[in-house]
């Protein structure tokens, strides 16, 4: 069976129980993912979620989260990578520098174990300037298209893609997607909606991991 295996941050983590309902977008991945598969073939996946609150690229590697990913990974499995949120915190993750050379890392290692690497750019905060969501992630969704391009990997702009979604819904609806803690936080409601269109793209590379 193929697995679909998530590193990143609190916007794809499977938040702890005392923080319901924030949830990121990979704790409802599975049933979406599996709906749009079993239609078209006989097959289904597994989804193991290594994504952290507060993760970097570099703390995801560090704490051990990437290695767990890497142990349980198997030829023709497909691992999703998305961080950024909190790597623009740090003065030593440049988006152009260790920030796109540490996915690239990612990518290059998940390649030799045989697996099908996808990158993400991080999802919008909900900023509103007027009507418009303002770019809240500087230059580092710039830097997940740059290391998707060069390494030949598909990519999933949620950068782009929330940022309409946001400004289609207006500063009242969109609120809907989100904890009352924050404007980065999904509820329930919000994650899945994330869930939706990431099973959506990630699909088709799913079906060709299983031919």
């Amino acid at each position: 069976m193929t697995n679909v295996l998530l590193a990143g941050d609190s916007t794809v983590a499977v938040c702890p129980a005392d923080e319901t309902p924030m949830s990121g977008w990979g704790a409802h991945l599975g049933a979406p993912l599996n709906r749009r598969i079993a239609a078209l073939c006989a097959s289904t996946v597994n989804v193991l979620n290594t994504a952290k609150g507060g993760a970097t690229t570099a703390s995801h590697r560090a704490e051990g989260l990437w290695d767990l990913l890497m142990a349980s990974v198997k030829r023709n499995d497909v691992v999703i990578i998305q961080f950024g949120h909190n790597d623009q915190k740090y003065a030593d993750l440049p988006a152009h520098g260790a920030f796109r050379e540490n996915l690239e890392r990612f990518v290059a290692e998940a390649r030799e174990a045989g697996a099908w690497p996808v990158l993400c750019t991080p999802v919008a905060r909900r900023h509103f300037v007027g009507d418009r969501v303002e770019n809240s992630h500087g230059e580092y969704p710039d830097a997940v298209r740059a290391a998707a391009k060069a390494a030949n990997v598909p990519l999933i702009d949620l950068t782009t893609w929330s940022t309409a979604l946001y400004e289609e819904l207006g500063p009242v609806e969109s609120a809907r997607l989100f904890t009352e803690r924050d404007n980065t936080h999904f509820n329930f409601t919000g994650a899945c909606v994330f869930a939706e269109y990431v099973a959506e793209c990630v699909a088709p590379t799913v079906l060709e991991a299983l031919e």
